[in-house]
């Protein structure tokens, strides 16, 4: 599917802007799309990769990764029955999971490609993605957002009464999303077209060496100390005092009190991390330096590897953009969704925002400049940006980390939560904010 859309994309945008007289734009298009790859995702991209990696090295190392396993263990089997609930890919999805949930999409990336190439060791068929691949991403198109802090930031900015007023209505888009996100991957894995190569099964793992790459397997930590347990303790209180304090002081945009919890909880959760993985694994007894180097250099690998995916479907979709492929969709389906409720100026969000965020976040702004903030529409549009995901770009990242050639059904699961978390955001919109 993926290599249809792509050709797609390429050959359309480029037959439009022959006929449209969009030839420069197009080219221009395409080498701005090519840098943006490079120097604007890749590059930064590998040095967030090294700092998350490396601190999940020294998580995995210590036996913490494990532990925070078996938190969510019971829903993981269910969801992914074809890794074993010892294996250290349990551990990363929960952290992206939980980062995605917290809007932390610089922690949440890096943790993902962490959770991809866990999968990948699981992963019979090297170049065709698993089920637990497609599910996992499926997740990622479509995660629980607590809170849609792009998009309520941009509502404060331009002077919107409650810009926090679109929390209640994401979440309840983005669980719609997930869940169809799920059960979609679910269900297309079971059509013959989709079927992974015949004989292919994934390999029992018993435990957390035999799965492990590269002697991967966790260091015989020793036990904490009495000592070690205060000093960890003492480590939770003081962030907790910070939490407090950061609390007490609020936001004017939150008026909830839980709303603000997990706002200050978002602020506080990467700092917290940073010091507690490093800090729980030297009191276990790992060399805590020369592990979180090993894994740092998972990170620089992980972006040579992605470079070519990221040129791919950026030019595709920047020439496509270019050419005016969205605006002719938007002219075409306009008067369709008119009659469903869904505003015309929302389309052309609505059709960017699986290739590419930077757009769909710039679309989103002058809507906002031009309905004004605290309009219906606005609100709507917020909704939309924080229920639904650049699927396009999490699939050539993530996949293209594995060096994964088949995506099967993963990005069909993935637009289906797009579409799901769209249809819900007007629905809900409909009824909680339309005056």
């Amino acid at each position: 599917m993926i290599n249809l859309i792509w050709l797609g994309l390429l050959l359309v945008g480029l037959v439009a802007g022959l006929f449209t007289g969009h030839l420069e734009a197009v080219t221009a298009a395409a080498f701005e799309a090519c840098k943006t790859a490079i120097m604007t995702i890749a590059l930064p991209l590998s040095g967030i990769m090294a700092l998350w990696l490396g601190l999940m090295r020294l998580a995995e190392k210590s036996g913490l990764l494990e532990k925070l396993a078996v938190l969510l263990r019971p829903l993981l089997v269910r969801l992914f029955p074809e890794v074993p609930a010892n294996h250290p890919a349990m551990g990363s999805m929960l952290m992206n999971i939980a980062a995605n949930m917290l809007g932390l999409s610089n922690a949440a990336t890096p943790l993902g490609l962490r959770a991809m190439q866990d999968l990948q060791s699981l992963n019979p068929n090297p170049s065709t993605a698993s089920n637990a691949m497609c599910t996992f991403l499926a997740i990622n198109t479509s995660s629980v957002q607590l809170i849609p802090a792009t998009a309520i930031g941009i509502l404060a900015a331009a002077g919107a009464i409650h810009p926090s007023a679109i929390i209640g209505t994401t979440l309840v888009a983005t669980a719609s999303s997930c869940i169809a996100g799920i059960t979609s991957a679910k269900l297309l894995q079971r059509l013959p077209c989709f079927a992974l190569p015949y004989g292919a099964s994934i390999p029992v793992v018993t435990d957390l060496t035999s799965s492990s790459k590269k002697g991967d397997s966790i260091i015989s930590a020793q036990p904490l100390s009495w000592k070690g347990k205060m000093l960890l303790l003492l480590f939770v209180l003081l962030f907790g005092y910070g939490f407090v304090t950061l609390f007490m002081k609020g936001s004017a945009e939150i008026t909830s009190p839980i709303l603000q919890a997990i706002t200050v909880f978002s602020i506080i959760a990467i700092p917290f991390l940073l010091g507690f993985f490093p800090l729980y694994a030297f009191l276990r007894g790992v060399p805590v330096y020369e592990e979180f180097v090993e894994g740092g250099k998972e990170g620089f690998q992980v972006a040579l590897r992605i470079f070519p995916y990221l040129v791919a479907i950026l030019v595709a979709i920047g020439i496509f953009r270019a050419a005016g492929g969205i605006d002719f969709l938007s002219d075409l389906l306009a008067p369709l969704l008119d009659k469903i409720g869904l505003p015309s100026q929302l389309l052309p969000l609505i059709l960017v925002r699986p290739l590419s965020g930077s757009a769909a976040t710039g679309l989103f702004a002058e809507i906002v400049k031009t309905a004004g903030p605290n309009s219906f529409v606005s609100q709507l549009a917020g909704t939309i940006l924080g229920s639904t995901e650049t699927t396009f770009y999490v699939l050539a990242v993530y996949f293209g980390s594995v060096a994964i050639k088949k995506s099967r059904h993963a990005l069909a699961a993935g637009l289906i939560a797009d579409t799901a978390g769209v249809a819900a955001a007007l629905l809900v919109c409909h009824l909680l904010l339309k005056a």
